[in-house]
């Protein structure tokens, strides 16, 4: 669908502020440079977000969008409905899930942005990680740790269970956040759609033997 002149606008200094406010930080960056990288009017951030703590508050929401569409579609169950999956369909869940993951993380450019952008509110957190945390962050663990519970059979919310599904989560996370050196140990020209495949690969055949190493002290115990 084609955007509106002021949708195109909205949509360029949201995406300006998640590279700068990234960077930069947001004290670091002034309106005038949001402006300038979005080639927009510098009144225009006024106009649209109230200034540039509403921008943040924009660039926060933009993520939870973004990434909420990303994720729907791999993981589209609730934890009440996931405890009614077969441990077959939950494993194969868990594997949709990391694909998608990994095709997102490092096939997309915008998530270079949200990455640096949310780095920085986790180091320096503000409602903007509010946002974040409570949009996307906490109900998709949550899902994810009610699929692991119909895989694995171990409870949603014990400690092993949250910790798990963070190392799964955190495997392919680490790929953006450490692109340059990945790229460099590898040989690679750079990371993007052509690595995607061998790197979800691997994230699977981890998940594989996590499920494996549970299958075999089930059966020991």
């Amino acid at each position: 669908m084609r955007l509106t002149s002021a949708e195109h606008t909205r949509l360029a200094l949201v995406q300006a502020g998640l590279q700068l406010f990234g960077e930069k930080g947001f004290e670091g960056t002034t309106t005038r440079e949001i402006a300038t990288a979005a080639k927009a009017n510098i009144g225009s951030i006024s106009y649209h977000f109230g200034g540039k703590e509403g921008l943040r508050a924009a660039c926060a929401d933009h993520i939870v969008s973004l990434i909420g569409e990303i994720a729907g579609p791999a993981l589209d169950l609730g934890i009440e409905r996931s405890r009614g999956l077969s441990a077959q369909e939950a494993r194969a869940t868990l594997e949709r899930v990391l694909d998608t993951m990994t095709g997102f993380i490092i096939a997309r450019p915008e998530a270079g942005l949200i990455v640096k952008f949310v780095l920085r509110e986790l180091t320096h957190p503000t409602v903007a990680l509010d946002r974040i945390y409570d949009g996307i962050f906490a109900p998709v663990h949550k899902r994810l740790c009610g699929v692991w519970e119909a895989a694995t059979g171990e409870p949603a919310e014990s400690d092993v269970t949250k910790l798990t599904v963070f190392t799964l989560i955190g495997q392919v996370v680490y790929f953006r956040i450490a692109a340059e050196a990945v790229r460099r140990r590898m040989d690679w020209d750079e990371i993007g759609g052509g690595n995607a495949s061998a790197i979800s690969a691997v994230a699977i055949g981890n998940l594989h033997a996590i499920l494996a190493a549970r299958d075999a002290r089930k059966g020991t115990s």
